[in-house]
């Protein structure tokens, strides 16, 4: 890799940010230079509150392969060394990061992901994915127990008996099963990616502020653990009352644009 190569990629347009693996060489495996420069990023998300949704992509074919196998390698050798669990928790935190973002997040599944590359996606509000990807736990298949919260990302949304099958049987799903099964959002076309991405976010573009209040009370009402619908109601009051006086008695003059479905 040329020296001067960046391995992530982030860029700001029109209030929405890009982070973009850029190791294709490697099926964008995620390396401890990679880990660090994603949480950078999510540190620059977190303080600019101009930018309304973050779009999570990676370079070529393939979103991600995971861990780089080199640092598993290096950290397998002696892997109660503060030095092995330095480099894991390097790697978790990447993707924690991505999952504690106060803006609505999507991931762009190209290809396929595994391991921790699919505990990245799946930190995301929203994977898209391509038909043919293939989702993948992998752990199993490499011999070693699952980490970075794997299981419970898993969780989130399959069955108990779908996350055993994945990460305790090594059954993959491809892009069309994970969206029957709710792991991901949408199949999408390679070629539109982009464009449906940027479509999805193109409301919590244009209002970062309320973007960031509603994904606030998201999280505190759906937990986990989720809320009473009366503990629900007193968490939106307030947030609801302020984004009326923020818009005042004019601002109902103009129309909403009209939704688009999504097929």
């Amino acid at each position: 890799m040329h020296p001067s190569h960046e391995p992530v990629r982030f860029a700001v347009e029109g209030s929405v940010a890009r982070i973009t693996l850029d190791n294709p060489s490697r099926k964008n495996a995620i390396t401890l230079e990679m880990a660090a420069s994603i949480v950078e990023f999510c540190d620059r998300v977190e303080k600019d509150s101009s930018i309304g949704a973050v779009l999570v992509g990676a370079e070529g074919p393939y979103f991600c392969s995971g861990a780089d196998t080199r640092d598993l390698a290096a950290s397998s050798a002696d892997p109660a060394s503060a030095e092995a669990v330095r480099r894991t928790s390097a790697v978790y935190e990447s993707f924690v990061r991505v999952g504690s973002l106060p803006v609505p997040t999507v991931s762009m599944v190209v290809g396929g992901a595994v391991g921790a590359g699919l505990n990245l996606a799946m930190a995301t509000d929203i994977m898209l994915v391509t038909e043919d990807a293939v989702l993948d736990s992998g752990f199993l298949a490499r011999h070693i127990h699952p980490g970075g919260g794997h299981l419970s990302l898993l969780g989130r949304t399959l069955s108990t008996s779908e996350t055993i099958a994945m990460a305790g049987l090594g059954i993959a799903l491809s892009g069309t099963d994970a969206v029957r099964r709710g792991l991901a959002y949408a199949c999408v076309d390679t070629d539109d990616m982009d464009s449906e991405a940027a479509q999805l976010v193109r409301h919590a573009a244009a209002d970062p502020e309320l973007a960031r209040a509603i994904k606030n009370s998201i999280r505190l009402e759906l937990g986990p653990p989720a809320v009473s619908w009366a503990s629900a109601l007193e968490i939106e009051r307030g947030v609801q009352m302020w984004s009326m006086g923020r818009k005042g008695d004019a601002g109902w003059k103009n129309k909403p644009a009209k939704p688009t479905p999504v097929n």
